[in-house]
């Protein structure tokens, strides 16, 4: 993926391996073929292959991750986001799959412009996005005026953008994809939350969540 000075193949173990069994209620039960952008070690793709008898295809930018995802998959393809472009069919994918994958690219707008090709004519994009207003994020930065990088999670050091809720919604809208479902997934467990929405009368209720899940697919052209 196209990651300007960032290094994601420098990862602390296990950064590739989760499956994201907690995504698998956003993908079409009637998919065929499928495409999973920054797949590690294909977890989640295996589970599609697997659940759905679905051709599962893969772009991963660690060689590493790559080479154990290619003995699970159909195909994987081991190079930059942007670069893949080119290698992938057009008009042929059931669903293409970001999981926390847009926030550490440096143009995510023009690959989500370029990959409406390549989807077949029922075809959706299907995203997790971290929340930047998440609680535990907001509290340190408003609160303790805190701001500082970690190897994964909300702040990852890899992560070039940031959205919120609102900022998906104006992303996709703006690249003229119509979006079926978007939705907070994650959610705080503190206390000191629910008390703080429920003061600020429920306008808060966005930072509850740690990532956004979205299905999109693109505008007819009319």
């Amino acid at each position: 993926m196209q990651t300007d000075m960032t290094d994601l193949a420098n990862k602390p173990p296990g950064y590739y391996d989760s499956t994201r069994e907690d995504m698998l209620k956003y993908i079409p039960h009637d998919v065929k073929r499928t495409l999973e952008f920054g797949c590690g070690s294909g977890g989640f793709s295996a589970l599609l292959k697997d659940k759905f008898h679905a051709k599962t295809w893969a772009v991963e930018i660690s060689e590493e991750s790559a080479k154990v995802a290619s003995w699970k998959l159909d195909k994987v393809i081991n190079c930059d986001a942007h670069e893949a472009i080119g290698k992938l069919p057009d008009s042929y994918f059931d669903c293409i799959i970001f999981f926390d994958v847009l926030e550490h690219l440096v143009d995510p707008y023009t690959l989500l412009v370029k990959i409406k090709t390549k989807l077949s004519s029922s075809g959706v994009v299907v995203a997790s996005i971290p929340n930047i207003r998440y609680y535990r994020s907001f509290v340190k930065l408003v609160i303790h005026a805190d701001w500082v990088y970690k190897d994964h999670g909300i702040l990852d050091k890899t992560h070039l953008r940031f959205f919120t809720y609102k900022s998906i919604m104006k992303l996709f809208n703006e690249l003229d994809f119509e979006i079926l479902q978007l939705e907070g997934i994650h959610p705080t467990t503190s206390r000191t939350f629910k008390f703080l929405n429920m003061l600020l009368l429920n306008t808060t209720s966005d930072i509850r969540y740690k990532h956004f899940a979205v299905v999109a697919r693109p505008k007819e052209i009319t």
